[in-house]
């Protein structure tokens, strides 16, 4: 926090041509600079990599002290840019650098490698989505793991579950749980649930060692596939999380944008009809942050009891006390849900057939 104070200030004396290496010779005057000054002079510019002028870019990133602007290898082509208040936190994990700023539309922001994970104001229809597509198309589930989801919000929605026994969360980056904790404390109530348990490590030895059919539902929250998240959109990861997954159990997995990501949507769906041999879904929905504005979801049950996601049998409106627990669901509606998900035969066949 200090550094992005120091920082800010010293852009601004660069800006009035104040600044010195201390040897009398001038010092390079850092690109984001060079735009404030040339777009609105009268404006500090807010010196981080992804912050040029007061706004945040998933576009962008630094290099050799310089502003590089690139497109994300992700959603090639596009930026999308929020404007920044204040920037509340910066800090690098063992794992990625996370960022947390205060944004003049959509309240705290968090955003890890310059890539927005969620926003006060929309990431209530993310959370609900991808916790209650699985959760209410199944009878009573009782055993649930989630991998990653650091923040706590699908924790949040799972609690509405009170047949749920048993909570899992296997989180890799610990930085993330307590900035989580500290600057998102409405996901992050999650975590006040008795009935979870929290294990920091990596989800993929993590469920090398969990016993065969141990979950009725496994919810996979997890970062863009790149790097090293790669291998979480690979057979192998979808493979065990099959095994660990009982007869007729659920799996219910982000999977990127229908608009922006066919050619990747379509490899999860032809590696999870192989692996899964039950139901095989996508579904979607409206995150105004998140590239294109929507994101997905991959549905999917293995061998035994029929799954009809189309049709939840455990609604989640007829739950006692569900609807209202810890706030108001605002998004996920089961008797709306054929809205947002369709056999990848139907309305989705030109994209992902």
């Amino acid at each position: 926090m200090g550094e992005d104070a120091g920082r800010g200030s010293e852009c601004q004396k660069i800006m009035d041509g104040k600044v010195n290496n201390g040897n009398g010779s001038e010092k390079a005057i850092p690109s984001c600079c060079l735009k404030a000054r040339a777009s609105a002079p009268e404006l500090e510019a807010k010196c981080h990599p992804t912050v040029v002028s007061g706004w945040f870019s998933e576009s962008q990133s630094s290099s050799a002290g310089k502003m590089v602007y690139f497109n994300n290898p992700m959603w090639p082509g596009e930026a999308h840019s929020l404007k920044v208040e204040s920037i509340l936190y910066k800090a690098k994990s063992d794992y990625q650098e996370v960022l947390v700023f205060e944004s003049s539309t959509y309240g705290k922001v968090l955003v890890l490698d310059g890539i927005v994970q969620l926003t006060e104001k929309d990431e209530l229809a993310y959370q609900e989505m991808i916790a209650h597509l699985p959760l209410c198309s199944i009878p009573s589930p009782k055993t649930v793991l989630v991998v990653g989801g650091g923040d706590g919000g699908v924790l949040r929605e799972i609690s509405r579950h009170s047949s749920v026994e048993h909570i899992d969360i296997c989180e890799i980056d610990r930085m993330v749980i307590d900035v989580s904790k500290k600057f998102f404390p409405e996901l992050a109530v999650g975590y006040e649930d008795p009935r979870v348990c929290l294990h920091v490590g990596d989800a993929v030895e993590f469920l090398r060692h969990v016993p065969k059919g141990k979950y009725d539902v496994i919810i996979v929250d997890s970062s863009d596939p790149v790097g090293p998240a790669q291998e979480l959109v690979e057979k192998p990861f979808f493979e065990t999380i099959a095994r660990a997954l009982r007869p007729g159990g659920v799996l219910c997995n982000m999977a990127e944008s229908m608009w922006l990501h066919t050619h990747l949507i379509e490899d999860m769906i032809s590696i999870c009809r192989e692996t899964f041999k039950g139901s095989v879904h996508y579904a979607w929905a409206s995150v105004p942050t998140y590239p294109s504005g929507v994101i997905g979801f991959l549905i999917c049950s293995t061998e035994g009891p029929q799954v009809d996601f189309v049709n939840p049998i455990n609604p989640i409106e007829k739950l006692e006390g569900a609807y209202h627990h810890k706030r108001e669901l605002r998004f996920y509606n089961s008797e709306d849900i054929v809205s947002f998900l369709g056999e990848t035969t139907s309305w989705s066949a030109g994209l992902f057939d």
